[in-house]
């Protein structure tokens, strides 16, 4: 005895459903919309910085920045080179409003970071999303910073705090300035919500791109000042240094 109806055309059956990479737009044999030939050709992230992840020729090198003048923060995890097609990818899902491709790259940032936890990377035990402008979050109608933590989030089990860590004063956009420029727009940008608990506690702040580091070492700063014991900084990809 038949429950459904019968129909010519076959029926759809979501348990056997084959999504297309996003990329290639080919049938993906994998879980996430990306084909493992386009996985693999991703710029990831190789030699870097042990500390702020900047491209290196090696790994377990440390960048002469760092050995100058230690920043804030204790460590950069990021999965790519901001390169492409990781740019593009993120250009469409920061300007062009396509969520797939951000729970694509922070799906896959999650596996990058379950690797690192298992290799010895300490947890941290909150995500805060790098915060936007009022004028900027009305201008794109959304934080991807605040997307990606969510779900970073849920798939790592890590509580989310999105409105701790809150930017009062606006300046230029920090993709307009140079190295020097981008520190002077920071000095007195950002704030901590008046109920916001970290002190004593190891906190990661997630961001889509770290470029000079100017706005995660400023934010670090602050964190740490309120008695943060530890601050990491989780990014979907690193630039490398100007010529490289």
């Amino acid at each position: 005895m038949r429950c459904q109806p019968y129909r010519e055309n076959a029926v759809y059956i979501w348990t056997k459903n084959k999504q297309q990479c996003l990329i290639c737009n080919e049938q993906t044999d994998t879980s996430e919309p990306l084909c493992s030939a386009c996985e693999a050709e991703l710029p990831w992230l190789g030699g870097q910085c042990g500390v702020c992840a900047v491209p290196l020729p090696s790994v377990g090198l440390t960048c002469g920045a760092c050995l100058r003048r230690p920043p804030a923060f204790t460590r950069v995890e990021a999965a790519w080179r901001y390169a492409f097609p990781v740019d593009s990818l993120i250009t469409r899902f920061k300007h062009q409003q396509q969520w797939p491709m951000g729970r694509l790259l922070g799906a896959l940032l999650s596996h990058h970071l379950q690797h690192a936890f298992a290799e010895g990377l300490p947890r941290p035990d909150l995500l805060l999303p790098v915060p936007l402008g009022r004028r900027r979050l009305r201008q794109r109608g959304f934080n991807q910073a605040g997307m990606l933590a969510g779900w970073l989030g849920k798939s790592l089990q890590l509580p989310v705090q999105e409105h701790w860590l809150q930017r009062p004063h606006e300046g230029a956009h920090q993709q307009e300035l140079d190295a020097a420029a981008r520190k002077r727009n920071l000095r007195r940008a950002f704030a901590l919500h008046p109920q916001a608990r970290v002190a004593g506690r190891h906190v990661a702040l997630v961001d889509d791109v770290l470029t000079t580091g100017a706005t995660a070492e400023t934010l670090a700063r602050l964190l740490l000042k309120a008695g943060a014991a530890r601050v990491d900084v989780y990014c979907l990809a690193r630039t490398p240094k100007p010529g490289d």
